[in-house]
């Protein structure tokens, strides 16, 4: 017979491509079982819910137990007023009661915050920033991919903002040369840092299409001359709009993920660029790599049944 264990804790992380599932052991986080399955976001909404109470049933079969709470990251943001999805790149969740619908068909409590909120929660508890610096009181976590997101946690817990979108730098104004966003708005740092923004500016300058590790490795042969200009305003606009946000929040640590975070000159040029435009003689801000690889989503999760 299974039964509820509240000394280990469950988060699903629902992603575009994926979904994946943990119950670990609490306060160590130590896995119990961690399971995968596809997001199939193609068949629509409701086909999402079953593959979440899939992986769910597939859990229960694995431990032996049931959840007292399950924490979901998900793409895009709760609205605390509508409790519907907004701002999510799974687009068949927007405007959906994501967590009303999953708490009706698994009978148990959901906590659900953006899979940026999960990623730097689990960085601040469990890696890099843990690592760094044990018990600092704000971390920022940047999440540069195929799009741009944040989040923060301070004091150990995840600010979710009066609108559900504190730490969503990625839609803040950079330059109005990275052209119209998704969002509406014209020059929005995901519209100069996203990977796929970068790759744009690499074919307007070169003529050719590659990828970003591609470009990357040309910039470092130094024969390829567009590939040194994206990659030089890459770095520019890294130093810009990451000051911007320690100017007004000022964390101790700030975790860098995302395939873009793969760079290795944003820790040293990159960082020397955000320290030209802070507002501090010094920049004592930590920016690090993450440590958890694709597992820190699943374990923030996780982690958000624990706070």
């Amino acid at each position: 017979m299974q039964t509820s264990d509240t000394s280990v804790c469950w988060g699903i992380d629902l992603g575009g491509t994926k979904i994946e599932g943990l119950v670990a052991t609490w306060p160590d986080y130590r896995p119990l079982a961690r399971l995968r399955r596809p997001t199939e976001q193609q068949w629509g909404y409701a086909h999402i819910l079953s593959q979440i109470a899939g992986i769910v049933d597939d859990l229960k079969s694995a431990t032996g137990l049931t959840p007292a709470r399950i924490g979901i990251g998900t793409p895009g943001a709760l609205d605390p007023d509508s409790q519907s999805i907004k701002n999510s790149n799974t687009t068949c969740l927007i405007g959906q009661p994501l967590r009303r619908d999953l708490e009706q068909m698994l009978g148990v409590g959901i906590h659900m915050a953006n899979d940026a909120n999960c990623f730097v929660l689990a960085e601040a508890r469990l890696g890099a920033a843990a690592a760094a610096a044990p018990g600092a009181e704000s971390v920022f976590g940047i999440i540069m991919g195929t799009g741009v997101g944040g989040g923060l946690v301070v004091h150990g817990q995840v600010l979710h903002g009066r609108q559900g979108i504190a730490g969503e730098w990625g839609h803040n104004y950079l330059d109005a040369s990275g052209g119209p966003c998704y969002c509406g708005r014209t020059g929005c740092v995901e519209t100069i840092l996203a990977g796929p923004a970068l790759e744009r500016y690499y074919l307007t300058q070169s003529g050719t299409s590659r990828s970003l590790p591609e470009i990357y490795a040309r910039h470092q042969t130094g024969t390829d001359p567009a590939a040194t200009d994206t990659i030089r305003r890459l770095l520019y606009f890294f130093g810009r709009g990451v000051a911007s946000v320690i100017n007004i929040l000022d964390p101790e640590v700030v975790i860098v993920g995302g395939g873009v975070g793969n760079i290795d000159l944003l820790y040293t040029a990159g960082v020397q660029e955000v320290a030209r435009h802070v507002f501090n003689p010094v920049l004592h801000t930590r920016i690090l790599r993450p440590s958890l690889g694709d597992s820190a989503g699943v374990f923030g999760a996780a982690m958000l049944t624990t706070s």
